[in-house]
C-alpha cells in the first residue's frame, strides 16, 4: 500500500489527484490489474469525474449544497454534518482498472479528493491488486 498526504485549502475543494496515482502506477504497478484509491476520513472522498471543464467541479460543489444545505438544524455538535453527507453521497474510495501498467480512464476523466471540511490534512491509500 502507498500513502500519500495532501493538504486542502478550502472548506470545499475538488483536488485533482490522478497524477500521483498515474506515477504510483508507473512506477509499482507494472504486474497490477486494479488500483484502489481510498480516503480514512468521514468528510472528504474520493471520485472520477471530468477533468477538462473547471466548471464542473463548481457546478458539482453548488449541486450538492442544494442537495445539503450546510445552514440546516443538524444535530451533531462539531457542525459539519452536511460535510459527512457530502462525503457518504460520493463514497470513500474508487477502483481503476490498469492494462499494461496504464490506469484505464475516460479521455475526460480525472480522480479527485472531494474536501467538504478543509482546510484539513488529508490521508490517501492507494493499493495496487
Amino acid at each position: 500500500m502507498y500513502k500519500r498526504t495532501i493538504r486542502t485549502q478550502k472548506e470545499t475543494e475538488w483536488i485533482d489527484i490522478t497524477a500521483i496515482i498515474k506515477e504510483i502506477v508507473h512506477q509499482h504497478g507494472k504486474e497490477a490489474r486494479l488500483c484502489t484509491i481510498f480516503v480514512p476520513h468521514t468528510t472528504a472522498g474520493i471520485t472520477i469525474n471530468e477533468n477538462a471543464d473547471p466548471d464542473v467541479h463548481h457546478d458539482m460543489s453548488m449541486g450538492l449544497e442544494r442537495m445539503v444545505p450546510a445552514d440546516q438544524a443538524f444535530r451533531h455538535r462539531e457542525g459539519n454534518s452536511h460535510a459527512h453527507i457530502k462525503a457518504s453521497l460520493l463514497g470513500s474510495s474508487v477502483t481503476v482498472i490498469i492494462d499494461q501498467g496504464s490506469l484505464q480512464l475516460g479521455t475526460w476523466q480525472g480522480i479527485y479528493l472531494a474536501e467538504f471540511d478543509g482546510p484539513r490534512q488529508r490521508q490517501v491509500y492507494i493499493q495496487l491488486l
